[in-house]
Parts: C-alpha cells; sequence; structure tokens
C-alpha cells in the first residue's frame, strides 16, 4: 500500500481551504448573533432560542447549535456583541474629546442618542437587569461586567473633571455617576412605558443641573 506524500502544494491547499471554511464559519456566527441581538432587543434575552434563531435566519436548528452549543452561551455572545457596539458609539468616539466636562457631556450626549433609538427597540443592559435581577449564574455575570465596565468609564471621566477643576474637588464621583444613570433610567420609563413627550430634553437639562450642582459652569460659558 503506498501513500501519497504531502507536498507544500498540497498543504498549501489543504491550509487555505480551512482557513476558508473558518472564515466561512465566523461570517455565519457574526449574521446569528446579530439576528438575535435583534430578537433580543425586542423580546428579552430569556426570549432567545435556538429554534426562534433558526427561523429567522432560515438556518436548522442543528446549524445554530453548532456555533454556540448551548442557550446559555447564545446569550452570553449577544451581550458581549452588545457590548461592543455601545462602546463602539458611545465610548470610544467621546475619546477624542479633551479630558473633563468636554469628554463626559460627549459620554452623555452619545449614551442619549443610543437610548433615544432604543426606546422603540429596547435596551439590553435594562431588560437584561429586570430579567436576571434575582438570578445568579454566568449570562447574569456576564451583563453585570458589561454594565460595571461601562460605569467605571463614567467615573474615571467624573474624576478627570475633578482633576481639571471643573467639578468641586471634594464632591463624590459615585454620587453624581449614580444621578446620571437614574437619568436613563428614568428616560426609559417615561418615554418607553409612558410615552411621554419631552423626555429627553428633560434629561438633558436634569444631566446639566446634576453637572452645575457639583461645580460646574453653565453650558455655553467659559
Amino acid at each position: 500500500m503506498s501513500v501519497t506524500p504531502i507536498t507544500r502544494k498540497s498543504a498549501s491547499a489543504s491550509g487555505s481551504r480551512e482557513g476558508r471554511a473558518l472564515h466561512k464559519g465566523q461570517q455565519t456566527k457574526a449574521v446569528i448573533i446579530d439576528a438575535a441581538l435583534g430578537l433580543a432587543a425586542h423580546i428579552g434575552l430569556e426570549g432567545l432560542s435556538i429554534g426562534a434563531l433558526a427561523d429567522v435566519t432560515g438556518m436548522s436548528k442543528s446549524g445554530v447549535f453548532a456555533h454556540f452549543g448551548s442557550r446559555e452561551e447564545l446569550q452570553i455572545s449577544v451581550i458581549r456583541e452588545y457590548h461592543t457596539r455601545f462602546e463602539q458609539e458611545v465610548f470610544f468616539p467621546a475619546m477624542t474629546e479633551p479630558r473633563g466636562i468636554a469628554r463626559l457631556r460627549a459620554m452623555f450626549d452619545n449614551w442619549m442618542k443610543r437610548t433615544s433609538i432604543e426606546i422603540d427597540s429596547g435596551c439590553i443592559y435594562i431588560s437584561g437587569a429586570v430579567e436576571f435581577d434575582d438570578r445568579t449564574g454566568p449570562v447574569r455575570d456576564a451583563l453585570a461586567h458589561s454594565v460595571l465596565t461601562w460605569h467605571a468609564a463614567m467615573k474615571r471621566a467624573i474624576e478627570q473633571c475633578k482633576e481639571c477643576g471643573q467639578l468641586q474637588s471634594d464632591v463624590d464621583a459615585n454620587q453624581i455617576l449614580f444621578e446620571i444613570h437614574a437619568l436613563i433610567l428614568a428616560l426609559h420609563y417615561e418615554a418607553r412605558f409612558l410615552r411621554a413627550p419631552g423626555s429627553i430634553g428633560r434629561a438633558v437639562a436634569g444631566f446639566n443641573n446634576i453637572l452645575m450642582r457639583y461645580g460646574a459652569q453653565p453650558p455655553g460659558t467659559n
């Protein structure tokens, strides 16, 4: 029995095929996650299922399952993707602003822009907190980690405002963070649940009031 030797050419061709297969698999997984993100925004993380995603993507249940292995891993993948997009839309653009109030305001403004869109679709951070607030496990941990990462970034921006002398040096950054976050939660409740007009304007006014109460100059002043 003869064995055909593996030549450099055949090995290269094999590696190329494997590379294409891997790339295609990554693309397919990205499509599934994107579809899952859209579903979760409307029906929550708990509403996600392999079967529902198979229907939306036109794939078989086994095909969807092969990319995740479990419903829990699917939910965690959605949370990670949501966090990645949140950073790209809210955090990273704000980093181009100077340290201090300008950067903190950019973070809030970007957050507001995203929130105004999510009034119609839903925020996974908020809906996920409601779904998993009384549970333990990897999904809740992934959600909490994402929110705490964002909170840490906001807190750093607030501390930098103090270092720049744009907020009182003795103010509690955690308190300011709490009040800013409360504005976002109130906005979702008023705009999404109560359909109250003018909610976004009140949230912006509330943000300005928080900053001025802790020593910042009114908007538009030097």
